[in-house]
């Protein structure tokens, strides 16, 4: 369990900055292998944070990641959403968080088919290169990926998507400024039965948010492209 102790600030309109986090990732850092000098090198990080969540960013690691638009937690609605952010579960807290982002708050660019693939194009990019994609949904308002690190660090690759996608869609939106939130959720796969649970969970949240009846039917989704055995066909 995560001690979450009450924020003390807001910053660009983002979650509270947590500053109980740096000492429950020190105590992560002190049990766990330090990164490997040439991973290190690389650009991972093992156990870190950037103020809102804890990550755990090593080679060969599946992991689950959900990343939101600015404004998918509106400071109209602040009351709503910010006790939120301190649950002192993480698992229930990352629960509680994505079922408020299924509710479509903010502008939800996403709803757009333009935009949507621009982001389904880009989670692709570089798939069998620098990463191995396993899962994906893009929602109304957020994005889910599971996907495996190979020599390029999750913070990077996240950042990439990030950054590329942004641009595009601005110049398709004509507007200018934040895209996406500062940072993201992200869950590293304990085991196989962890990682079909959450294959499961990303391509059921169209059916969970009551989208569609089938997930298959979700256009910008990874169940759309398994075959009758459930692989991905990605050709």
């Amino acid at each position: 369990m995560l001690a979450m102790e009450q924020p003390t600030s807001l910053r660009h309109g983002g979650p509270p900055h947590n500053p109980g986090l740096r000492a429950w990732v020190m105590e992560k850092r002190h049990w766990s292998p330090a990164p490997k000098r040439e991973d290190a090198r690389r650009g991972f990080r093992g156990w870190h944070e950037r103020g809102y969540f804890a990550h755990r960013d090593e080679p060969g690691l599946t992991q689950f990641v959900t990343f939101r638009l600015t404004n998918s937690f509106p400071m109209a609605l602040r009351s709503e959403w910010e006790h939120l952010w301190i649950i002192g579960d993480n698992r229930k807290r990352h629960a509680e968080l994505e079922a408020y982002l299924d509710k479509g708050f903010g502008e939800c660019h996403l709803k757009q088919p333009q935009i949507a693939r621009v982001v389904e194009d880009g989670l692709k990019m570089f798939h069998g290169e620098r990463y191995e994609l396993h899962a994906w949904c893009i929602m109304a308002n957020h994005v889910h990926v599971l996907f495996k690190t190979k020599t390029v660090p999750m913070s990077r690759i996240v950042e990439s998507w990030k950054k590329h996608t942004a641009s595009r869609a601005n110049r398709l939106l004509k507007r200018r400024g934040a895209f996406w939130a500062e940072d993201y959720f992200d869950i590293y796969m304990r085991d196989a039965e962890h990682e079909r649970k959450t294959v499961r969970y990303i391509e059921n949240n169209p059916t969970k948010a009551k989208l569609v009846l089938d997930p298959k039917e979700w256009l910008w989704s990874s169940a759309r492209v398994r075959d009758e055995f459930g692989v991905l066909r990605l050709g």
